[in-house]
C-alpha cells in the first residue's frame, strides 16, 4: 500500500513553502510555484541519515564551510588524517592484532580529553579494568573528561551519547556490536552493516568524530562488508612486524585529505612514540659499502621516504630457481629480472633471487624499480656502489627508465643525508632547477646505462 503525503507549494526562486498555490511569492517572483508532494517522516526510521526535509536543494545554494578538525596530540596522526580529526567524520582503523590499533586509540582519547573535551571510549573487547591498566601504562595521569563504556549493544551507546553527549567517540571495535532491530550474531554481514549506518548517522547529525576499529582477515584486508568502507570518511591501516619496533600507518581512503600520506611510530614500553626523521630510521643499521645493497626513495605525501633495498642472487642447486620478495612485489620482480636478462645480459635463470625492503616498508609505485635490479646486479657481479649511492626510476619492458613523481625534492633530501650520488632517469633532469653541489646527478636514459654509471668507481 502506497504511502500518502500531503502536497506543498516550493518557490523555485527563493525555497519558500506555501500550503497553497501563489501567484506572486513573497520574493517578488511570478508564477515561480511548483507543487511537491511530501511523505511524512517518523522519527522511528532508523534507515534515513537525518531528519531533515527530503526536498532537493539548489547546488549553488549550498553554502559551504571550512571543516573544523581536533588536534589529536599525535603529529604523525595529524598528518595521515591531513591535519586533525575533521568534526562529524567517521575514521576506520584496522591492522592485526596486537599491532598497536588500541594502544594509539587510548593515547588520542587521553590528548583531546586533556584539552577540556569529552571523549567516549566503548569497548566491546575489553573490560574496563583493562583499559584502565593500559592507560595508566601509556598515558600517565588520566583527564577527568575520559570515559569509558563495555557495551556491545549500538541502541546503549546512542543513548550514552545522548547523555553525556561527547566531542570524540571511540568504538572498539565494529565487529563486536550488535542491534536490538537484528536477530543475527555479532559481527555478522548484517550486523556490521546496520552498526555502521547508526554510527554515520550518530556522528553526522551529530558532529562527533567517531573512530571505528575494525578487524583483518588472514590476508590482511578489512573484515566485513566492503559497505562499511564506502560510509567512513576516511580508512586507515596499521602495520608493521610484531617483533620490530616500527609500526607505519597508512590512509588507504581520505575524503578530507591525501591518501599517500605514511605516519611512524616505535612501540615502546611507554606506547607509540612518533618517528620525525622515517628515512633515518630506515638506514641507521646499514653497512656502507655492501655488496647487494641500494638505497632506494619514494615520496609520501608531503615527504621523501628512503628505505634500503637488499638483494641476494645465488646459483640454484635443485629444481628450479626460486625467486623470493618481502616488501617489494613478486610479479614486479619477475618482470626486473627478466629485462635484467634480455636487455644488460645476466644470466639469472639458474640463480635463486632474494629481494628484501630493509624495516618492514611496503613501498607503493614503481620508483624503486631501479634500486631492485641494481642490487640484484651488484650480489650477482659481488660489487658495491663504493660510495653512498641512491637510486629512483621505473624500469619499462623495453628497458628504459622512466620519469618519477618529485625527484627533485627526493635529490634535495639525499643531499642532506650525505649521499654522493643519485642515479635516476635522464628525463627527471630537466625538474632539477638547482642541482646540489655536494652530490652528483647521473640520468640515464635505460637500465644499461644505469649499471655502467653504478658500476663506475668515482675518485
Amino acid at each position: 500500500m502506497a504511502k500518502k503525503g500531503k502536497s506543498v507549494f516550493v518557490c523555485q526562486e527563493c525555497g519558500y513553502e506555501s500550503p497553497t498555490w501563489m501567484g506572486q511569492c513573497i520574493c517578488g517572483a511570478w508564477n515561480s510555484f511548483v507543487e511537491e508532494k511530501m511523505l511524512p517522516q517518523t522519527s522511528a526510521d532508523t534507515r534515513r541519515r537525518t531528519s531533515e526535509s527530503g526536498r532537493p536543494a539548489k547546488l549553488r545554494d549550498v553554502g559551504t564551510r571550512e571543516y573544523r578538525r581536533l588536534d589529536t596530540g599525535i603529529g604523525e596522526l595529524n598528518r595521515v588524517l591531513g591535519g586533525g580529526l575533521v568534526k562529524g567524520s567517521l575514521v576506520l582503523i584496522s591492522g592485526e592484532p596486537g599491532i598497536g590499533k588500541s594502544t594509539i586509540i587510548i593515547q588520542t582519547a587521553s590528548n583531546i580529553a586533556g584539552g577540556g573535551l569529552k571523549v567516549l571510549y566503548v569497548s566491546g573487547e575489553e573490560s574496563e579494568e583493562q583499559i584502565k591498566m593500559r592507560a595508566d601504562r601509556v598515558c600517565g595521569e588520566i583527564p577527568a573528561g575520559l570515559f569509558v563504556m563495555p557495551e556491545t549493544n549500538i541502541e546503549n551507546v546512542e543513548n550514552a551519547c545522548e547523555n553525556i553527549k561527547p566531542d570524540f567517540l571511540i568504538i572498539d571495535s565494529i565487529q563486536t556490536m550488535y542491534s536490538d532491530q537484528l536477530d543475527s550474531a555479532p559481527g555478522s554481514v548484517s550486523q556490521v552493516r546496520a552498526c555502521g549506518n547508526k554510527l554515520m548517522k550518530l556522528g553526522k547529525t551529530g558532529n562527533i568524530p567517531i573512530f571505528i576499529v575494525a578487524h583483518v582477515t588472514k590476508s590482511g584486508d578489512l573484515a566485513g562488508p566492503k559497505t562499511v568502507e564506502h560510509l567512513v570518511d576516511c580508512v586507515l591501516n596499521f602495520a608493521g612486524e610484531r617483533d620490530q619496533e616500527l609500526r607505519i600507518l597508512r590512509s588507504f581512503k581520505n575524503r578530507f585529505g591525501t591518501t599517500s600520506e605514511i605516519g611512524a611510530f616505535t612501540m615502546e614500553e611507554s606506547g607509540l612514540v612518533e618517528v620525525s626523521d622515517i628515512s633515518g630510521t630506515f638506514l641507521e643499521n646499514r653497512a656502507e659499502e655492501s655488496e647487494g645493497s641500494v638505497t632506494a626513495a619514494v615520496y609520501e605525501g608531503t615527504r621523501p621516504v628512503m628505505f634500503e633495498v637488499q638483494a641476494l642472487v645465488t646459483p640454484a642447486n635443485i629444481g628450479f630457481a626460486r625467486r623470493t620478495a618481502v616488501g617489494a612485489d613478486n610479479a614486479r620482480l619477475s618482470m626486473l629480472l627478466a629485462v635484467l636478462e634480455k636487455k644488460a645480459g645476466l644470466p639469472l635463470i639458474n640463480q635463486d633471487v632474494y629481494v628484501n625492503i630493509v624495516g618492514g616498508l611496503k613501498p607503493e609505485g614503481t620508483s624503486a624499480d631501479l634500486a631492485v635490479a641494481l642490487a640484484i646486479y651488484s650480489s650477482f657481479k659481488g660489487i658495491s656502489a663504493g660510495q653512498k649511492t641512491l637510486a629512483i626510476g621505473e624500469i619499462g619492458l623495453t628497458g628504459d627508465l622512466r620519469t618519477v613523481r618529485y625527484a627533485d625534492k627526493i635529490v634535495k633530501e639525499a643531499a642532506r643525508m650525505g649521499y654522493k650520488r643519485v642515479i635516476l632517469p635522464r628525463s627527471c633532469l630537466r625538474n632539477l632547477k638547482e642541482p646540489p653541489a655536494e652530490c652528483s646527478i647521473i640520468g640515464a636514459r635505460n637500465i644499461t646505462e644505469a649499471i655502467a654509471a653504478f658500476a663506475k668507481k668515482q675518485k
